[in-house]
């Protein structure tokens, strides 16, 4: 059945052979690598004949004519060309199969951009992104199960088998009168939402909302059910003194806050670490004391739009997929987005990045200011990034399906360690126009698909080129957003889609972590300790 295993750690390779003795379980022993001394392994099987099917991200067997992958919360169960089932028996890592290649299952343990962390270093804040840092802590060996019959699959949703909407909301524009507003509607669809808040009224607004001037208004956020998280501490950025003294001192203002959202370029925030004066242990002590195990990645899958919408499924975000969702947009305007999302999501390299800002910087600098010196640089960066996004022309037909490489691997939730204790790390998806993103159409999609989204939005962001936002004027809420909104609502209460805070999603994911499945002599699975989790049997 299966011709030969390896593991392979940077220059560490094992080989295994499989005992034939061993009918039903393959257990895959990892003692002779020590995994502390590294970031990331991949487990190599080669099976004797093709891999016929793959159980996918909406529980829904497919065929193996196109790559597939399995993260973590999805099914990790295939069926060989003779009816053989095959399945993990635990959930961590990911299962990779190439079409080229579909005798072969790869099971990867944090592949580069599979959990990828934002690095902000020197003094221009360059980015970087890194791989999250794993204490590979097994509830037991990885093995490989072989049930006469039957597989067994975990729900990811509390309702189950079901849709996820999870919303984590930016203040960086909320207001006192703004806040109500968002509350009361939030509260009459029967939608909760993750709530980011400053602490310190520092702001160069003065009517910027903050726990300090607005505390009153925050908890009834929290009394009705709401989670309320930190949006770094303050608006706006203190000297680096005054600021590092606020993180070092801050007392949480209620004791179960576990979230934390990094905000511009505050010093101490998770995503400037490596610059700041602070060790890790330090960073990690400080977020400890104040009960904070959940951190953003400062990442964006992709930008929602029509069909744009579900964070497992690597097709939504395509070059080819965010065109089709912006159709409708006038040609210039959709040129601009292409080209946005062709040097943000699809290449995501920081020397483009930059040159590209220098671009659009350079542009108005010239064009407004009529400053000639720039000309220059405006040329020699245009024609670089021309370039770049040219070559993506040539071969329009294999980039524009190809997953931008920060969402190939689905990520979502992940463990990542800062000195020695391990943190929730989540990654977002940008969700900026509520009239496309909660479309009928894509909430279906994601009914349809058993997906799930964690939102990054700004809810009371007043900009007008902000086309879908959430309110039309200072004090009324866009029609049909309000629309789309309350069909969300209905298919909560129908339980369709689970609609947990961030916390709660984690906590309820953490059960993903427990499962340890075995399987008897007569080849029947079964899980060594009752979940919380939904369980079902499929053939």
């Amino acid at each position: 059945m299966i011709k030969s295993i390896s593991i392979n750690s940077n220059a560490i390779k094992q080989i295994y052979a499989f005992d034939e003795n061993q009918k039903h379980k393959l257990s895959i022993d990892l003692t002779k690598i020590n995994l502390s001394e590294h970031y990331s392994f991949d487990i190599e099987i080669v099976f004797e004949q093709p891999i016929l099917e793959f159980r996918n991200h909406d529980y829904k067997w497919v065929k193996c004519d196109e790559d597939r992958i399995a993260n973590q919360f999805c099914p990790k169960i295939i069926k060989l060309q003779n009816g053989q089932l095959v399945q993990s028996n635990i959930h961590f890592g990911i299962w990779e199969i190439s079409k080229k290649r579909n005798n072969v299952l790869l099971w990867r343990f944090n592949p580069d951009f599979s959990q990828p962390i934002t690095v902000y270093s020197g003094n221009s804040n360059r980015k970087v992104l890194e791989s999250s840092k794993k204490n590979f802590d097994f509830p037991e060996h990885p093995a490989l199960l072989f049930p006469k019959y039957l597989a067994l699959e975990f729900s990811r949703s509390k309702y189950p088998f079901t849709a996820i909407a999870c919303f984590t909301d930016h203040c960086d524009f909320d207001t006192a009168e703004n806040l109500s507003l968002q509350r009361m509607f939030f509260k009459e669809n029967r939608i909760k939402i993750t709530k980011g808040f400053f602490l310190n009224h520092f702001s160069k607004r003065a009517d910027n909302a903050s726990f300090q001037n607005d505390k009153e208004e925050l908890l009834k956020w929290e009394n009705d059910g709401h989670e309320l998280c930190y949006h770094s501490l303050s608006q706006s950025i203190k000297n680096e003194a005054g600021s590092f003294e606020d993180f070092a001192a801050f007392v949480p203002p209620l004791k179960d806050i576990k979230v934390w959202i990094d905000h511009g370029y505050q010093p101490y925030n998770f995503s400037l670490l490596k610059q700041n004066r602070l060790s890790d242990k330090e960073f990690e002590k400080t977020l400890s004391d104040k009960n904070i195990n959940t951190l953003w990645n400062y990442i964006d899958s992709g930008t929602s739009t029509s069909g744009v919408i579900n964070q497992l499924n690597s097709r939504h975000f395509t070059l080819g997929g965010f065109l089709k969702g912006n159709k409708n947009l006038d040609f210039v305007k959709k040129i601009q987005m292409m080209i946005k999302n062709i040097v943000f999501h699809y290449y995501n390299d920081e020397d483009m990045i930059i040159k590209y800002k220098s671009v659009a910087g350079n542009f108005k600098k010239i064009v407004f200011q009529k400053k000639i010196k720039f000309v220059l640089p405006f040329l020699k960066n245009s024609f670089d990034l021309g370039l770049s996004i040219f070559s993506i022309l040539l071969s329009w037909n294999t980039s524009k399906n190809k997953p931008y490489k920060l969402a190939k691997y689905s990520p979502i939730v992940f463990k990542h360690k800062i000195a020695e204790k391990e943190f929730y790390i989540f990654q977002t998806l940008e969700m900026l126009d509520f009239q496309k993103s909660l479309s009928k159409n894509n909430l279906e999609t994601l009914i349809n698909e058993k997906g799930i989204f964690i939102a990054h939005t700004y809810f009371s962001v007043p900009m007008e080129y902000h086309k879908g936002r959430l309110f039309s004027d200072p004090k009324t809420i866009d029609i049909k957003v309000s629309d789309n909104f309350k069909f969300l609502g209905e298919k909560i209460r129908n339980k369709e889609i689970w609609n947990p805070t961030l916390t709660e999603l984690i906590e309820y994911w953490k059960n993903f972590e427990t499962i340890v499945l075995n399987i008897d002599q007569n080849g029947d699975l079964f899980a060594e300790m009752n979940s919380i989790l939904d369980m079902r049997k499929l053939n």
